[in-house]
């Protein structure tokens, strides 16, 4: 067995409880939601249009939006109980993905419900009048009954939505079978990404089987189908979430990562450090960079790594550059001022914004810096991560030297480097990726100074910031790592062939630095 298969069955028995864990919570609130819903809009005609209405919208909304929505409205929230009640609650992970896919189980569930209610027979319905039936029993003994079978086709659809949709919950920091997609698409590791999609389909297909066996028994009014269905679901669930139980309790730290290779590789550093002083510590991983600061600074998570630059652009709103000293010593005085994140310092490296281009394709047109590339870009192709064109560091670029693209394009990371060979003349490059050497581009120079330095910083929550343990695990870091071990590592992970995971380029990096 490939040491990546090994990993990913490792991984598994976690992924797979958590992801069935939301799935199940997500659909049963769903369904106890919908039903009476949809109940109250198959009587009353007048409220059809705004619940079905309601939870199309609803449906329209891309799920990764929809969970991504919740996490600063329940950061909000949870901010206004704890200054009210002196305690706040987790915005991060399984509440917000709860709640966007309870909202994103809701449409096939009310729309089968209503419908099956709606086309019932009506001299079934006259016949329960006639011998007496109260409103509540003709619903519980025949109108419920005889659209059951409807309905149970409306939960099977929203089973298999909501166990796709689950997938997108690991950007807002809850472990699913996602996981395994998004860490693979970033690193290139296939094998992960067909292993998340392939353990996903057959969650679903388990779970709309069983649901069918309940669906054809209120078909056929089969007590010993539903009985065998309900209680196959139940047995699956019990059984995927026993590993849940092994894992004890809350970790004594979180440690936090952003969705790119040499972010994995870092948390994992971090981790074992912490893990080396006999803590018991949780990932959070395929962070975006809001996310990642907000939940920092809100506790949710106790440490990751930023870059000076994003912190300068991003969450002070700075636009200009006074130099790497002079960013580091604002930053760490205004991050513990306003939000009491402690920047513990740099690891001796910095991972830039760079513009990069193929070498050949630079030297053809004479291009050496963004001021050479200003000239000739109303005839290129840009190329950038999904961030970039919406963050300050570009609208600074593009003003100071006006540039004008012909096209502008965004990828992941990992497929962006690709794109320089038909896509993108242009691409955002980090100066700490291994792909720059490998790839032979070429760096344009910025003599205008409009990027900011991007140093590698260790940040810790508020809640952190006294704690002794954490801080003399992660303080031998500081200053130790080059540029040129971080793009070793972040390519032992990057290439195309013998990949390493993070977990062994963070150990082989600590092995070289002595660490």
């Amino acid at each position: 067995m490939s040491p990546q298969v090994s990993a990913a069955f490792g991984l598994l028995p976690e992924y797979l409880a958590w992801h069935v864990l939301l799935s199940a919570a997500a659909l049963g609130l769903g369904v106890a939601i919908s039903l009476p819903l949809a109940v109250a809009a198959a009587r009353r005609p007048a409220l059809r249009w705004p619940v079905l209405g309601g939870a199309g919208v609803i449906q329209t909304i891309p799920s990764l939006a929809l969970l991504a929505l919740f996490f600063p409205l329940l950061l909000a929230l949870s901010a206004l109980s704890e200054e009210v009640t002196g305690r706040g609650f987790s915005a991060l992970g399984f509440l917000p993905a709860l709640l966007a896919l309870t909202l994103y189980s809701m449409l096939p569930i009310v729309r089968n419900t209503v419908t099956g209610l709606a086309s019932l027979d009506p001299a079934v319905l006259e016949a329960a009048d006639g011998v007496g039936m109260t409103a509540g029993q003709k619903l519980r003994l025949v109108e419920l009954p005889l659209a059951a079978p409807v309905i149970m086709a409306g939960v099977r659809t929203a089973a298999v939505w909501t166990i796709g949709a689950a997938t997108l919950a690991t950007p807002v920091g809850q472990t699913s079978l996602g996981n395994y997609i998004f860490a693979g698409l970033q690193t290139e590791n296939w094998v992960f990404v067909l292993f998340g999609c392939a353990a996903s389909a057959a969650l679903a297909l388990a779970a709309d089987q069983l649901l069918g066996l309940i669906e054809r028994g209120t078909a056929r009014r089969s007590r010993a189908l539903v009985i065998g269905g309900a209680a196959g679901l139940a047995a699956g669930v019990l059984l995927a979430l026993l590993p849940l139980a092994a894992f004890g309790g809350p970790a004594s730290y979180v440690v936090g990562a952003k969705n790119f290779s040499e972010q994995y590789i870092l948390a994992e550093l971090m981790a074992e450090k912490l893990e080396a002083s006999g803590a018991q510590v949780r990932r959070k991983e395929d962070l975006g960079s809001a996310i990642a600061y907000r939940a920092l600074a809100s506790g949710e998570i106790d440490a990751y790594v930023d870059y000076s630059g994003t912190l300068w652009a991003n969450v002070l709103g700075r636009n200009d550059n006074p130099g790497r000293e002079q960013v580091l010593a604002e930053l760490t005085r205004e991050l513990k001022a306003r939000d009491g994140v402690l920047v513990l310092g740099s690891l001796g490296f910095e991972n830039a914004y760079a513009l990069a281009m193929r070498q050949d394709r630079a030297q053809a047109l004479g291009i050496a810096s963004i001021a050479d590339l200003s000239a000739h870009a109303p005839q290129l192709v840009m190329g950038a991560d999904l961030e970039f064109f919406s963050r300050p560091e570009w609208k600074a670029v593009e003003s100071a030297y006006g540039l004008r693209f012909r096209a502008q394009r965004t990828f992941q990371p990992t497929f962006m480097y690709r794109a320089l060979a038909r896509d993108a003349d242009v691409i955002s490059a980090f100066s700490s990726d291994g792909r720059i050497a490998a790839d032979r581009l070429v760096v344009l120079t910025d003599p205008k100074g409009a990027l900011p330095p991007y140093d590698a910083v260790i940040l810790v929550s508020p809640k952190r910031a006294g704690d002794q343990r954490l801080l003399a695990a992660l303080r031998p870091l500081i200053g130790k790592i080059p540029v040129e071990a971080m793009r070793e590592a972040n390519y032992s992970v990057d290439r195309d062939a013998d990949k390493a995971t993070p977990a062994q380029a963070a150990a082989a990096l600590a092995q070289k630095l002595g660490l």
